[in-house]
């Protein structure tokens, strides 16, 4: 008797989630934004605040085919890693996302992060992943931030909006910020406020102020507070510079940036001096940098330090180095390497950067780095054909990692040593395991710049595979 083919294509149906379902879970690891993670129904369901080991209640806010997010009601069993968030606000502004997580565990996680990236990309499960360098005193750490103001019932509110919404929740007493940043949040707000200058509205792009940035040098002292106003015109603006400066004597300077833009972008490309000096002055060891509103500079300098010593370390130089800096910024990398190098050629693509960047290698006295506007993968393939060749390279890109030009470039170039310094494990490994057609990954450093948070910076060695 002939067997009758099975049909295949049936699939057994499954039970789906539904939006506003209320379901008990175990909780089996965080996500890449800190989020627990576990199984409903067979379904992946993320709830933030979370964590591993942890039984939960939770209610389902959004389904998508292959997954489901949930808002935490209840834990049913705590971990014994998990600790009572000391900031007001935590759960409600979206800042951090690991405060009610051990630091050590934080830590930890961080690691595993970079790790399961690195498989996921390489294929890799045996390269040096080192512990994260963490902080003694993880808080008060931030030496800029970048809140946007929004008038709310007469009141001048001042802070990050609520995840998912448009809700703005104050965020003048931050946990992880330098409390001279938090009293210049409070003070503006409360200026703004008094003398009735009118504030942006988003959805109507009608108003004046749109963000309030302050910025102090760890090392200095030095303050700078820059206005983001979508209109030159800032009304009163005699009158709020005369008060800001009574209210808060230590001010170095107070800047005006224009955007006049509708857009999410909190800069705009003019900016003006109010008062004071255009730049503020900062020191990381013996390099000296001058910050002006818009340039970028790593918001925790105490981890900058290690980050940095981390590169020269990787870098190797014994001063007959040639080294290039890729998105160089204002220079910090190049300057903090030039003592031991030979040569620095610092690239970016942003001019106000470079002209920081300068004007930073003179105020330290360094004489042997050189930086240009441009696109990095082009003026190194530009220097290549003159026969150029740099011993040393050096990326610290965005989070969206290196252009692909520029890793062309680089495996054209040939330096002995690349340290990649990254923020993102993702795209970090995606970019290694180009570069492993002719590198090895001799080390791989994580480092946290922004603890309570799930961020991670990597410091990642490549060595030549012919060295």
């Amino acid at each position: 008797m002939t067997k009758q083919p099975q049909n295949k294509t049936s699939v057994p149906s499954t039970i789906r989630l539904q939006v506003g379902q209320v379901v008990t879970m175990d909780v089996n690891r965080l996500g890449i934004n800190g989020e627990g993670i576990g199984y409903v129904e067979r379904q992946v369901v993320f709830v933030d605040g979370a964590l591993p080991g942890e039984k939960v209640t939770a209610r389902i806010t959004h389904v998508e085919p292959k997954f489901a997010r949930a808002k935490l009601l209840r834990i049913v069993k705590e971990s014994e890693q998990r600790v009572k968030p000391p900031c007001p606000v935590y759960e409600h502004c979206g800042g951090c996302s690991l405060q009610h997580l051990d630091y050590q565990a934080q830590l930890e996680w961080k690691r595993e992060l970079v790790r399961e990236s690195f498989a996921r990309y390489t294929g890799r499960s045996d390269l040096p992943i080192q512990p994260t360098i963490g902080m003694d005193h993880p808080w008060e750490y931030r030496n800029k931030a970048q809140l946007p103001v929004a008038l709310v019932g007469g009141k001048v509110l001042a802070g990050l909006y609520a995840p998912g919404s448009h809700k703005l929740v104050d965020t003048s007493a931050c946990a992880i910020q330098h409390p001279t940043t938090n009293e210049i949040m409070r003070v503006v707000r409360d200026t703004l406020e008094e003398l009735k200058i009118p504030i942006y509205h988003e959805k109507k792009h009608s108003g004046i102020v749109r963000t309030i940035v302050p910025r102090i040098g760890f090392e200095t002292g030095e303050v700078q507070l820059t206005l983001v106003t979508r209109t030159e015109e800032l009304p009163k603006k005699k009158e709020l510079v005369e008060r800001l400066r009574d209210r808060l004597p230590y001010l170095t300077s107070i800047m005006q940036n224009i955007n006049p833009a509708k857009t999410s972008l909190i800069f705009g490309d003019k900016t003006i001096l109010l008062w004071g000096k255009e730049r503020i002055e900062e020191r990381l060891g013996e390099v000296r940098f001058a910050l002006s509103p818009r340039a970028f500079f790593q918001l925790n300098p105490e981890q900058t330090a290690k980050l940095y010593n981390l590169v020269a370390e990787a870098a190797s130089l014994t001063g007959e180095e040639t080294v290039v800096d890729a998105y160089c910024g204002v220079g910090t990398i190049g300057l903090w390497l030039a003592p031991k190098a030979k040569e620095v050629l610092g690239i970016d693509v942003i001019p106000e950067a470079i002209e920081d960047a300068r004007e930073n290698a003179v105020r330290s006295g360094i004489r042997n780095a050189r930086f240009e506007v441009g696109l990095a993968e082009k003026i190194l393939v530009d220097r290549l054909k003159k026969g150029f060749r740099p011993d040393v390279v050096v990326v610290d890109p965005p989070r969206t990692g290196c252009d692909q030009s520029l890793l062309r470039a680089m495996l054209k170039a040939s330096p002995a040593r690349i340290v990649y310094v990254s923020c993102n494990p993702s795209t970090l490994a995606k970019d290694c395991n180009i570069l492993l057609e002719k590198y090895e990954i001799e080390n791989i450093q994580p480092v946290d710049l922004f603890p309570q948070t799930a961020h991670v910076e990597c410091c990642t060695l490549l060595v030549r595979k012919d060295k």
